[in-house]
């Protein structure tokens, strides 16, 4: 059991679920209907049905990941970050695709629920679209370095990082309380898929050389180190412009500004990357982004909806 928990590398869960929070609580501040009352719109069994997904894909993805990388060799002595499963021996290649086929069809199950909930028989064709959204969603965090045409190998990881953990996990989840599209949202959905970006791209610059050997082509890869940081610079900075320009258009009060001071520790981060000339020494940042991210989008969740009194039931 041991060995299955850190396969499924529990600390990136939180990440994962960041862009929920954000879509989640943004339906339950912003009601689509003057008419309609918070509780209304929001639902805590859509809200968990989003988790329990959201997690899903993210195991999914951990697993298939270790599977892939573990039976091409890319996970070898060459490699900086902690071992892994299939690297290390703990699990068998066997043992490791069958928990991938297992946690498949339970976060189908989980989507499945979701859309029945979320849509019943009252909206088909959004149903059919988030069922296929959801196909899409699995296969990708399988495909990613599952097989001989794995998209992580040929530079794609960051667009799938940005379009699910980003823009379909925090727009994606508001539209199935509301049923609408409210445009702002973009903003911190944007801002929540760059920032996952740079976790993916702080793990590819760690990896660079292990990556270039073992012919996984990453962008980090392709463009070199010293680009990969302009990137990373890029991805951060203008996530923390996306965060402040939506405070200001939701017309927040100042304490409803409070989510801006993880751009403390976001800020002390890019100077560091910037300093850093051992990728050994980008590990330790990888866990420092991923809970900023995280704890960035629980403080905007909370200003969300910090005036709202009645507790959902």
């Amino acid at each position: 059991m041991k060995h299955w928990i850190e396969a499924a590398r529990l600390r990136t869960l939180p990440l994962s679920v960041s862009g929920i929070l954000v879509g989640s609580f943004y339906a339950l501040a912003k009601p689509t209907d003057t008419v309609l009352t918070p509780t209304q719109v929001f639902s805590w069994r859509i809200f968990i049905l989003l988790l329990l997904t959201t997690i899903g894909l993210q195991v999914l993805s951990n697993f298939a990941n270790d599977y892939g990388d573990g039976v091409k060799g890319t996970d070898n002595s060459d490699r900086i970050g902690p071992k892994r499963a299939i690297q290390s021996g703990v699990i068998s290649p066997k043992s490791m695709k069958l928990a991938i086929f297992i946690t498949a069809l339970v976060t189908f199950i989980f989507s499945v629920l979701l859309i029945y909930f979320a849509f019943e028989f009252k909206y088909f064709y959004y149903s059919i679209f988030f069922l296929l959204l959801g196909i899409v969603a699995i296969a990708s965090a399988i495909r990613y370095t599952v097989g001989k045409k794995a998209y992580g190998y040929k530079g794609f990881g960051d667009l799938f990082v940005f379009v699910f953990f980003g823009l379909v996990s925090t727009y994606g989840s508001y539209f199935m309380f509301s049923k609408y599209l409210d445009w702002t949202l973009l903003l911190p959905a944007i801002a929540i898929g760059f920032l996952s970006v740079g976790v993916l791209n702080l793990n590819n610059m760690r990896d660079e050389e292990s990556d270039r050997k073992a012919g996984k082509n990453t962008i980090v890869v392709k463009i070199g180190g010293a680009k990969a940081k302009q990137y990373h610079y890029f991805l951060l900075i203008t996530a923390m412009v996306l965060l402040f320009i939506f405070g200001i258009i939701q017309d927040f009060a100042l304490d409803q500004y409070l989510y801006l001071i993880v751009f403390l520790p976001l800020i002390s981060h890019i100077m560091r990357v910037k300093r850093n000339q051992n990728p050994a020494d980008l590990d330790p940042e990888l866990k420092r982004l991923a809970i900023s991210t995280f704890l960035v989008s629980l403080l905007l969740s909370l200003c969300l909806i910090y005036f709202i009194s009645d507790v959902i039931v």
